[in-house]
């Protein structure tokens, strides 16, 4: 299926992507899986090459190439050709519009260049062991003392953990205000009191370092305040459609490169004196998927068309990624019974693919979440029954 949301630049562009990604990032696949951390060096070719926060001006030694599709294709090869560990859309898409978008000239011009070129990595922490989805109950505190601010709490499952120079942390200022009393600061490398947990030890994406976090009496300067004091609960909505098409379109690449590492191994395979793909319930699987990943491809491909335009909604975003993930499960699924027995071996792409998948329907908001934002959006919301207060949203 010829996808006509790309044109000859963005293919050209993915030309030089999987090239990358095939020199520089797949051959330590292994090895990173085995250390549970990417090498610090990856983000630093990556910014050598451009990869890193594209949509940045000029000015900071970015692209200024605003396109979400050239976004898309890094993600979409490096789900094929890279290494589902390398977090860099995590870096140059969810957290550095943070800066990008809300951060002050000075701010900007302090950090977006390190960031560009690889030598800063990029975390966001939310999550906090007894808080998630709703962040009214984040317990992470920050206390204004006149020439600082005083940051005190721990966040758990922070993506690039143990990598990340900078922390975009969300942070209680007005306690007993729920969403109108957060608000984001950036944490950097080195503050006395911010302190990192272990490296978590994970069901998937063994190559991604995910960490605790600690803030204890942490002073963070007053030009580290990123956005405007209390309104942290409406900064990180701005964010959230474009974090949920994000995650659709690595749940998407995740579930076509599957596909096409089954169709590699069914065509060779041998059982009964016949390949594997000739057998009529092997094509029939094949075929459903296929219709699925293409089905779902052009509603992703129309939300990018969106987001492009600045039109994407937050209901649209929560059906792509709510979609999208559990697809993705469906066809890891799929493609490991088509394995067979190796499937379940570690050696076999397909297994830690499927280890990587479960995650999706978990984090950038859950399954239950998307549908509830989707259920409102049709006008099925038992607040408004009741009389309750309706929120603008849940954080994911």
């Amino acid at each position: 299926m010829k996808r006509r949301i790309f044109d000859d630049e963005h293919e050209m562009f993915r030309d030089s992507v999987r090239s990358f990604l095939k020199n520089e990032i797949q051959p330590h696949s292994d090895k990173w899986q085995e250390q549970g951390i990417v090498d610090r060096d990856a983000y630093l070719k990556a910014g050598e090459q451009g990869l890193l926060l594209m949509w940045a001006d000029e000015e900071y030694g970015g692209a200024g190439v605003a396109d979400f599709r050239y976004e898309q294709v890094l993600i979409e090869e490096n789900a094929r050709f890279g290494d589902a560990g390398f977090f860099a859309t995590l870096h140059n898409r969810l957290v550095g519009p943070y800066i990008g978008e809300l951060g002050t000239a000075e701010q900007k011009a302090r950090w977006l260049p390190k960031c560009i070129s690889g030598e800063y990595v990029l975390a966001v922490g939310i999550t906090e062991p007894g808080a998630g989805s709703d962040v009214a109950g984040l317990r992470t505190k920050a206390e204004d003392k006149g020439d600082h601010y005083l940051l005190n709490g721990s966040k758990t499952y922070i993506s690039n953990g143990i990598l990340a120079d900078l922390v975009v942390v969300v942070a209680n200022t007005d306690p007993g205000s729920g969403h109108g009393g957060l608000s984001l600061f950036v944490v950097e490398r080195g503050m006395d009191g911010f302190e990192r947990g272990d490296n978590l030890k994970k069901m998937g994406l063994k190559s991604q370092d995910t960490a605790e976090l600690f803030f204890n009496n942490v002073k963070v300067p007053k030009e580290n305040l990123l956005g405007e004091w209390n309104k942290g609960f409406y900064h990180l909505m701005h964010f959230l459609a474009e974090e949920r098409l994000l995650g659709a379109v690595g749940y998407l690449a995740a579930a076509n490169a599957a596909f096409d590492i089954t169709m590699e191994y069914i065509t060779e395979r041998k059982a009964f004196g016949q390949k594997i793909a000739d057998f009529q319930n092997t094509r029939f699987k094949m075929a459903d998927m296929r219709m699925e990943i293409d089905v779902a491809q052009a509603f992703v491909d129309q939300c990018v068309i969106e987001h492009n335009e600045g039109s994407l909604s937050a209901d649209d975003a929560a059906k792509a990624k709510l979609f999208t993930s559990e697809l993705e499960g469906r066809v890891m699924d799929e493609c490991v019974q088509l394995h067979g027995g190796a499937g379940y071996m570690d050696e076999y792409a397909i297994c830690r693919m499927y280890l990587n998948a479960r995650v999706s329907r978990i984090y950038a908001g859950t399954s239950e979440i998307m549908r509830e934002i989707i259920a409102r959006s049709v006008g099925l919301d038992p607040r408004k029954k009741s009389g309750k207060g309706v929120r603008a949203d849940q954080a994911a």
